[in-house]
């Protein structure tokens, strides 16, 4: 049986002491979460938040990383130094990336390859924007920013990864998709993987990551192929974020 996960994304949000007073709020009611509970700080805060989650129950993630393990790549931060600040995911392919920054589904498939070269678990993003969704392509685009790290890297390494559908459309901008529509995407996306290995689709964890919130996680993570959250806004507060990790 597939173990949930709630993983928050703080995106580039924090400071010292706000940090802190987050971490400490999820770390006094992480006991009662039914899921794996992941916290993906900004790059800067990554050290304090593994000191004060150390012997928690709280994993720890970043939320992107270079492809090269060293060398001349000013603002960029390697595989290496994140596994030696004790993380042990790390968000790749998110749409902010995607869309802000040009990460085409070639630079994500090399990033995914690069997580687990390093021993780190990838939670890899794809998802479809509101004209794809509109013009009705919505599975075409998921299948093939699928397709780019299957080809790179085999359907066996998802045995070590996981993945989050994020509906562009939904993120940020308070619209959700329905339960429905989530569902049928996350069940497309496991078909899709069963088509080359019926075992790994089966364990394969599916977030959705398109605003789940206090108020819509339980409907969502009811459904039988969504398996928790990635989490954006709604984990910037520790009630907000711990009701969405004891949703049942």
């Amino acid at each position: 049986m597939r173990q949930p996960m709630v993983a928050g994304n703080w995106k580039m949000n924090g400071s010292s002491s706000s940090v802190s007073e987050l971490i400490e709020g999820i770390k006094a009611g992480v006991g009662a979460a039914n899921a794996e509970v992941v916290v993906c700080p900004p790059y800067i805060y990554i050290p304090a938040v593994a000191s004060a989650i150390a012997g928690s129950d709280i994993h720890l993630g970043a939320q992107n990383m270079c492809d090269q393990d060293s060398g001349a790549f000013t603002g960029e931060v390697a595989g290496p130094m994140l596994k030696d600040a004790g993380c042990e995911y790390v968000i790749i392919g998110h749409s902010e990336r995607r869309a802000i920054y040009g990460e085409s589904d070639e630079v994500t498939a090399v990033k995914y390859a690069a997580v687990l070269k390093n021993n780190l678990k990838p939670i890899f993003c794809i998802g479809e924007s509101l004209e794809e969704r509109e013009q009705g392509i919505t599975e075409q685009v998921v299948a093939r920013q699928i397709d780019a790290i299957l080809d790179g890297s085999g359907v066996a390494s998802l045995a070590n990864a996981v993945l989050a559908y994020e509906p562009v459309w939904a993120i940020g901008t308070g619209k959700t998709a329905t339960p429905e529509q989530a569902q049928e995407v996350h069940a497309f996306i496991r078909g899709k993987i069963a088509e080359q290995d019926a075992a790994i689709a089966e364990g394969l964890r599916i977030l959705y990551g398109g605003s789940m919130n206090p108020g819509n996680a339980a409907e969502l993570r009811s459904q039988p192929d969504i398996d928790g959250g990635l989490i954006g806004g709604a984990s910037l507060k520790a009630d907000d974020f711990l009701t969405i990790c004891t949703a049942n």
